[in-house]
């Protein structure tokens, strides 16, 4: 099974951007994110053997109850050169970026083979470029701006992806939670 581990936005929040997202100019050149997968991903795990669940379920649950809640609101914009569009987090970024350490020892220590590991950038993806030459900058100045209402953080998801099959263009995967922990540190 393809998991991650994520932040999920509260329904208030995905409004919020819904509204800025929709004021965007819509771009040929950009595959837009269905709401669906607004989220923060903490730790991608890629396709994980269901032998290693119960230890994976057990070392989050311990890394959600090692974690205190804390606040958060999506914040701005930003992109990864013109492969994605994306409105970032402001709030405890402290807090968000050790619940990710914290995701992400949780699936290496519980046998899960792991990316080599980077510094945790919090963003939730809106868009991503088809080619190299697509021109971000009228939607990061768009977004430039956008501050979302603050609400606290306080589970920790593990989130299953599945993949498109259908081969009909624009598809976007499906996800849905497999377990949720509540922060608790």
């Amino acid at each position: 099974m393809r998991l991650f581990a994520a932040v999920l936005p509260p329904e208030s929040a995905i409004a919020e951007l819904r509204e800025a997202v929709a004021a965007l100019p819509r771009d040929k050149g950009l595959r837009w994110t269905g709401e669906a997968g607004w989220h923060f991903t903490l730790a991608f795990m890629g396709e994980v053997e269901d032998r290693l669940l119960p230890e994976l379920y057990e070392r989050l649950g311990r890394a959600a109850a090692h974690t205190a809640p804390f606040p958060l609101r999506l914040h701005g914009s930003g992109h990864f050169g013109n492969r994605a569009l994306w409105t970032g987090a402001a709030g405890s970024l402290d807090g968000m970026r050790m619940l990710a350490e914290r995701a992400d020892a949780a699936a290496r220590r519980a046998g899960v083979p792991m990316d080599q590991h980077r510094r945790y950038t919090p963003h939730l993806t809106l868009a991503r470029g088809t080619h190299a030459h697509v021109d971000l900058h009228p939607h990061l100045s768009a977004l430039a701006a956008f501050e979302g209402t603050p609400w606290e953080v306080t589970e920790l998801h593990l989130v299953r992806s599945n993949l498109p099959t259908s081969g009909i263009p624009g598809e976007q995967p499906r996800y849905e939670v497999v377990r949720s922990w509540p922060l608790t540190g």
